[in-house]
């Protein structure tokens, strides 16, 4: 008698289209959490495509429809269901009310399931009330739409996406391949978004927020950038990165510098350092064995209780239980 495991279920994601669906949004799910693997070359995930409808066509706000080989019986066993723009959304968009037809497939989420969106999938969420008083994003340009119909749930229309543990939204298109690959992360960690990452051509994480896109009336001026500092920073993690010595590398003045770089990316030279010494130490958790007094050293952390403080903060483990979690094996 064979004593082997049987191999675990995939966590199954149920893709609901509607009618004006974008192509490219659902392209982005299958994409990201189709190519997710584990050590041994095992799917992660397994994406199924429905409509609220029924099996059939789907119009796209293209020129063609996609056939959907499932109705709304697939999201009985989802795991996650993820709902990406639609440019049809009809009552959901203008008061903030359900179809029908949405509203029976949201009989059928199971407690516990994972909700997500992409662009303005989330005025479908916030119209079954999973937002309400609930972080939240949406696309930049829909937000005073949003609030209007929506005044329980709590925008946050500046961010690339919200994770609020079992809801989560995007704003724009490409910032659903920035949700995506912090769900594989969170899921699986580190090394097994990055890996995906890599082979989509896309950073595994972007910088700043939806404000660098959104319209202005007067241009930004041209002119000197902060990247160079950022790339200087991300090689010298391990030492001391003093904002005159950043600066310099930009030959800017510390204030002008410090002005820049927030509106480039959204957050304070200290803020992004910190967060990349963090994703740093994660990595080497996940891909080396070295002692946490050397990854703590390694990613600028300094020790292995600011180490245990600074990951704690942010994912809620310490560095123990992430390397156990996450630890892959050649």
């Amino acid at each position: 008698m064979s004593t082997s495991r049987p191999p675990a279920r995939r966590h199954r994601v149920a893709v609901v289209l509607l009618d004006g669906f974008l192509p490219i949004e659902l392209g982005i799910v299958h994409r990201i959490f189709g190519t997710a693997r584990d050590a041994q070359g095992r799917k992660l995930y397994e994406v199924v495509t429905c409509s609220v409808d029924g099996p059939g066509p789907v119009r796209s706000n293209a020129d063609f429809s996609i056939e959907a080989p499932h109705g709304p019986e697939a999201i009985d066993t989802a795991d996650t269901v993820l709902f990406p723009a639609s440019y049809e959304l009809g009552p959901v968009y203008e008061e903030g009310v359900l179809t029908p037809a949405l509203r029976a497939a949201f009989s059928r989420v199971r407690p516990g399931t994972r909700m997500m969106s992409i662009c303005l999938g989330s005025f479908v969420l916030a119209a079954a009330g999973v937002l309400d008083e609930r972080l939240a994003t949406t696309h930049w340009a829909e937000a005073e739409q949003f609030r209007r119909i929506f005044p329980r749930v709590r925008l946050q229309p500046d961010v690339l996406y919200v994770d609020d543990g079992d809801v989560l939204t995007s704003a724009g298109v490409a910032s659903g391949i920035d949700l995506c690959l912090h769900v594989v992360r969170r899921d699986h960690g580190a090394a097994v978004a990055d890996d995906i990452a890599r082979r989509t051509v896309v950073p595994p994480h972007r910088d700043g927020g939806q404000a660098q896109y959104i319209r202005r009336h007067v241009p930004e001026p041209a002119g000197a950038t902060t990247a160079p500092a950022r790339v200087w920073a991300l090689e010298h993690l391990d030492r001391p990165l003093p904002l005159s010595d950043l600066a310099s590398r930009c030959a800017m003045s510390v204030r002008t510098f410090t002005r820049r770089f927030r509106e480039e990316t959204g957050e304070s030279p200290g803020e992004w350092i910190q967060r990349r010494r963090v994703e740093h130490a994660r990595t080497l958790l996940e891909t080396t064995s070295l002692p946490v007094e050397q990854v703590a050293a390694r990613s600028g952390l300094g020790s292995a209780q600011s180490l245990r403080s600074h990951l704690s903060a942010a994912l809620g483990v310490t560095p123990t239980a992430y390397r156990r979690t996450f630890r892959r094996t050649a």
